[in-house]
């Protein structure tokens, strides 16, 4: 049987829809997903694996950290044992692009963990039991990430969920009065992605910094999605002039390895050490090849020009794009939602991009819309090549 066989891939690995894609892919290379067959068929990847290719399929710089690391030793022990020089560099790098304040990193495996730590850390420190969240908003699946989030239909069938969660409207100043000195929390996407790309009005922002400061609630940004320079600037947050008390990353952060870290000081980070001792641990946290993966990332990431260059890509795309079925365009750097009419039009054009060779997709909490975020080096000649396969999947639509 083949290794790409539809019926091993359907029947004995468990699926997440009843619709997968269903792509075969053999490698990937920068922009492109290549399938079996010497790379007859391939696809333009115009979401990124979902916000996690930011820096394109198999940057050759993080392929040779990863090979380099493979070469010295894989895992060793449990995170926050022993010292390892991967993790201690990309805690160094980390630290020396974050606010002082963002001074100390605990590396973990996923961006669900680390939201679920980032929960805790907030209660340890406070001694406060309230979370507050917002609807439509999206942390992750595991239960106190689910707990978190806004989707109400992709909670119900796991309940009961974490106590005490308070939902709030987003971009909504009126709404901060709920965040009170029962708070230990406040969990927000910088920007909310599985909402469909709903972008805050800086004021907005800056308002619940003022409240969470004036309450003692910590202020826990979640930029699993729209950070690694995503929006054109490393972290989302720069864009709106505050800095979070606890910052939460994953997906890109690790150039297409599996590593999320929750960061905050150095004196609230020493609390999970104590009562308990061992207040969050991870076996597989700050792996050596993950790490230097990550660091190798965050030095594609910082190279002079390449942010520099997302907002005129992001503006290229969305000038292809415009087409009067188009409702509204939402967009930050090179993260897109696009709104059609209805739920069933957005399928006909992701289906219709994909049969031609492009990969778009659509948003758990907002069907309606569908997703542009290719990767951040992406040329000029693929952006042209991809909206042009869209814009003819939205006339056939």
């Amino acid at each position: 049987m083949s290794d790409f066989s539809e019926k091993i891939f359907l029947e004995n690995l468990a699926q997440t829809s009843p619709f997968p894609f269903k792509i075969p892919v053999e490698r990937a290379e920068g922009v492109w997903l290549y399938g079996p067959e010497s790379g007859k068929k391939r696809w333009l990847d115009f979401i990124s694996g979902i916000a996690v290719a930011n820096v394109g399929h198999r940057h050759p710089h993080v392929v040779k950290a990863i090979k380099d690391q493979v070469d010295k030793h894989l895992h060793v022990m449990a995170y926050g044992e022993y010292v390892q020089s991967p993790s201690n560099l990309l805690a160094e790098k980390l630290t020396s692009l974050l606010p002082s304040t963002l001074n100390c990193t605990y590396l973990v495996n996923s961006g669900t963990e680390a939201n679920e730590a980032a929960l805790k850390l907030a209660k340890r420190a406070t001694g406060r039991t309230e979370i507050v969240s917002f609807h439509r908003s999206y942390h992750g699946s595991t239960h106190g990430s689910l707990s978190v989030s806004g989707n109400e239909k992709k909670k119900n069938a796991f309940r009961p969920l974490l106590p005490d969660v308070r939902f709030i409207n987003f971009n909504k100043v009126e709404d901060l009065e709920q965040i009170t000195e029962r708070t230990a929390g406040v969990i927000v996407e910088t920007i909310q992605g599985d909402a469909g790309v709903r972008i805050p009005d800086k004021s907005y922002m800056q308002a619940l910094r003022k409240r969470c400061t004036e309450t003692g609630a910590l202020l826990i940004l979640d930029e699993i999605q729209c950070g690694m320079g995503r929006t054109g600037t490393l972290f989302a947050f720069e864009q709106f002039e505050i800095v979070p008390d606890i910052l939460t990353i994953a997906k890109a952060f690790g150039g297409g390895m599996p590593i999320g870290a929750f960061i905050s000081s150095t004196e609230r980070m020493a609390l999970l050490t104590h009562n308990p001792m061992l207040g969050h641990i991870t076996t597989f946290g700050g792996n050596p090849v993950c790490a230097a993966a990550a660091l190798a990332t965050l030095q594609v990431l910082t190279t002079p020009g390449l942010l520099e260059e997302v907002e005129e890509k992001g503006k290229l795309i969305e000038s292809m794009i415009r087409h009067p079925k188009v409702k509204e365009i939402r967009r930050k750097g090179l993260m897109f939602a696009i709104d059609f009419e209805n739920e069933e039009t957005v399928k006909r054009i992701v289906d219709e991009a994909l049969a031609n060779g492009v990969i778009c997709f659509w948003f758990l909490s907002h069907p309606a819309s569908f997703r542009i975020a290719p990767p951040l080096t992406i040329t000029e000649e693929e952006i042209r090549h991809g909206c042009s396969v869209i814009r003819d999947a939205i006339e056939k639509a």
